[in-house]
């Protein structure tokens, strides 16, 4: 008898311990919510492709992005440090690297050498399609969003184009154009491969950060922004 005791005593506990590590466990799910980063619908590894650009941002290459991460750092130190334009820097690199090559091409004639040929740089004209195509569906989505600014259209809207401008404008006031491009660009090879490495963990941080700022971004849509008119113009009288 008392051993049957303990056994559902036992039992009940298992079960008390079961339910709490359920609970403990949807309590997680939910506190995430399948949320990912910047709501995107794909893994980073997908959106960033296959290609050499994605070998380097997501370190498949490890040489070759740390080789980029010295490069960048050497132009910018190049351009923000020695005082030259822009235009004077490039002038100065691209006469060093012809005169280099003619110099070897003239040397390896006098010796009776033949030089590894060069690649040639051919730009398809679907690359430039593609890019145009790119650049126009990006670029009338921008007209769009600066007609319906102007025209008062969407107050929601405004507010986050005059927030995100004046963000630049202050970071633009303690940085460079070079020295943004530079951190920009470090940036882009370092943060994929950290996101796409610990991409679980960040995400559940993320989607915990974006349900509180969703209920304070409620309140004060409730209070503020719902109350402001969508538009200035005033319909006339007929």
């Amino acid at each position: 008898m008392e051993g049957g005791a303990k056994d559902r005593t036992n039992g009940e506990i298992a079960m008390t311990d079961a339910r709490k590590e359920g609970s403990t466990d949807q309590c997680s799910s939910s506190g995430s919510s399948g949320y990912r980063l910047f709501d995107r619908k794909r893994p980073i590894h997908q959106i960033v492709g296959d290609g050499k650009v994605a070998n380097i941002i997501l370190w498949k290459r490890p040489r070759v992005s740390i080789s980029s991460i010295i490069i960048v750092t050497a132009a910018w130190f190049l351009f923000e440090k020695s005082g030259l334009s822009f235009l004077t820097i490039c002038s100065d690199v691209l006469l060093i690297l012809i005169v280099v090559q003619f110099i070897r091409a003239n040397i390896a004639a006098l010796l009776n050498k033949q030089l590894k040929p060069l690649p040639e740089l051919v730009v398809s004209e679907e690359m430039v399609t593609s890019a145009a195509a790119t650049f126009r569906a990006r670029f009338n989505s921008m007209l769009m969003i600066a007609h319906d600014i102007t025209l008062g259209k969407d107050f929601r809207l405004f507010f986050q184009v005059m927030g995100f401008l004046w963000l630049l404008s202050v970071i633009g006031n303690f940085f460079s154009f070079f020295s943004c491009a530079y951190i920009g660009s470090i940036m882009a090879i370092t943060l994929p491969a950290l996101y796409n490495k610990y991409e679980e963990r960040l995400d559940r941080y993320a989607g915990i950060v974006h349900q509180n700022i969703s209920k304070h971004y409620k309140v004060v849509d409730k209070n503020v922004i719902s109350r402001l008119p969508r538009s200035f113009k005033r319909e006339k009288a007929s």
